[in-house]
């Protein structure tokens, strides 16, 4: 694809030769002069300046004269539409596999894909264009919107709900029972999960991710949340639209997040708690109470950012701190033996 081409697809503003020809999108180390490459943070400009790409993706033609740059005041929302028109995504025609299974009462558009050993269960439907891969399965009473997708064993449990548009990677898991016991004489008494989990459209869940179906009513998941691989949402959690959870993050039970919402790696929110809208938890914490809109936490148990990173910066002058200590009681126990009488 021409350089002038591409800038017109991606609405970005050509500076120098438009009829470069480009085959791929490469990091700035390893481009060719075949390639686009991309430059989103300035502190990259001087390995831009080196870089062999044919042509470069960039909010700024500061210090990269005379290269053929795509100006563009996104660059990096500008990348990911580069290499999809480079990249372009499998193609899935419409039609029924001979070994796919589809139940009774179920309406499945004409334009949906069901794959090799897909399952979709009774009283289902599927909208328009939605892909269910191999070994993916879709049980009783299930509604899909149109244009989604079901990477290989996917598991939809029976009645739940998915928008438009929502991606579901390899393993993942939704409406499955939540995790509920009552004691009674020493055992664990199972109690009914009876809800159901709901995916709003424009969601995109990681692979071997669980969402449980909710006890009574439902869990839900906002419009255009991003979730990663390896995150676990308890039952009657509802998440607002936007949020972003990243991998092996947890959230239990009847806890609410706000739109907007950011909760990064290896972090947990205990159950029946709220995090307001545009709240960031930052990686390894543990939020064990309500969390203010637009606040930013850390820790275990979390707290504020600021606050944990002085306390962090404290706790790393303890040792000194202890020897200062240790130096003024030797001090002070030598001033009072002075003073005693002889």
């Amino acid at each position: 694809m021409k350089s002038g081409e591409l800038a017109r697809r991606l609405g970005a503003e050509l500076q120098g030769d438009p009829d470069r020809e480009l085959a791929g999108v490469a990091p700035l180390d390893r481009a060719t002069p075949r390639d686009l490459s991309f430059l989103s943070n300035p502190r990259y400009r001087g390995a831009a300046s080196r870089s062999a790409a044919g042509a470069l993706l960039t909010a700024s033609a500061e210090g990269l004269a005379e290269r053929t740059l795509l100006i563009h005041r996104n660059p990096y929302a500008a990348l990911a539409r580069a290499i999809e028109l480079f990249h372009p995504a499998k193609a899935f025609p419409p039609g029924v596999h001979p070994t796919a299974v589809v139940g009774a009462e179920s309406a499945v558009d004409p334009s949906c894909h069901l794959g090799p050993g897909s399952v979709v269960g009774r009283g289902c439907t599927l909208g328009p264009g939605t892909v269910l891969e191999a070994g993916a399965v879709v049980g009783d009473g299930c509604r899909l919107g149109s244009g989604c997708h079901l990477h290989p064993n996917a598991v939809l449990y029976d009645g739940t709900e998915l928008g438009d548009r929502v991606i579901l990677h390899a393993g993942c898991v939704l409406g499955s029972d939540g995790f509920g016991y009552a004691q009674e004489g020493g055992r664990h008494v199972k109690v009914p999960q009876v809800g159901r989990a709901v995916v709003e459209s424009d969601v995109e869940i990681g692979a071997n991710a669980t969402v449980d179906r909710g006890a009574l009513e439902e869990t839900r998941v906002g419009a255009g949340t991003k979730i990663d691989n390896l995150v676990q949402l308890g039952h009657n959690v509802r998440l607002g639209p936007g949020c972003i959870l990243v991998s092996q993050s947890g959230i239990s039970g009847s806890t609410t997040l706000g739109a907007g919402v950011v909760v990064a790696g290896q972090s947990g929110a205990v159950g029946h708690i709220r995090i307001g809208d545009g709240a960031k938890v930052g990686a390894k914490s543990a939020v064990t109470k309500d969390v203010p809109p637009g606040a930013f936490v850390t820790g275990h148990p979390a707290q504020d950012h600021r606050k944990w990173l002085r306390e962090k910066a404290l706790a790393g002058r303890l040792e000194e701190a202890f020897a200062r200590l240790k130096a003024l009681e030797a001090e002070v126990a030598r001033l009072k033996g002075a003073k005693e009488p002889s």
